[in-house]
């Protein structure tokens, strides 16, 4: 059944889990070379601060991400709480109306205009305060099957 645009909500799907690490190669080994997930080439955001691993388990996106420096959102939260999640990335249609209905709702956001993400995508975070602790991102993908972006 379709939903009328109107009533559909703001979020399309997993976009994909970002994991911290500390090395993208030494990761690499245990989820490319023990788990068996294929990867593509790293990438720098300098926007962000990390260079990113994407890695596909089935349909699931897996993004290895590692801080450029010590000062740096990833940086800083590989120093207070070690490896591990980082992130949940929500796909969108697009970021900027996310950004606006989640402001309507009073949420707060880390990014109140949408930035460059990694592989051409377009992001923004919601403020962990918003969401019960946990750092969420909205994806705008243009590549994505499924994603119709404005």
């Amino acid at each position: 059944m379709q939903v009328p645009e109107k009533l559909q909500g703001v979020v399309r799907g997993l976009h994909h889990v970002a994991i911290a690490v500390q090395s993208l190669e030494t990761s690499r080994e245990f989820y490319g070379d023990a788990l068996g997930l294929p990867a593509a080439e790293p990438e720098l955001v300098p926007g962000q601060g990390v260079r990113v691993l994407v890695m596909s388990a089935g349909d699931v996106r897996l993004e290895l991400v590692e801080p450029t420096s010590p000062d740096t959102p990833v940086g800083r939260f590989l120093e207070k709480r070690g490896p591990g999640i980082h992130h949940l990335a929500w796909r969108v249609d697009s970021v900027e109306d996310a950004i606006g209905v989640l402001r309507s709702h009073g949420v707060r956001m880390i990014d109140l205009t949408p930035q460059p993400g990694s592989h051409g995508t377009i992001v923004a975070f919601v403020h962990p305060a918003a969401t019960g602790g946990v750092l969420m991102e909205l994806v705008e993908d243009p590549g994505q099957d499924g994603n119709h972006a404005h």
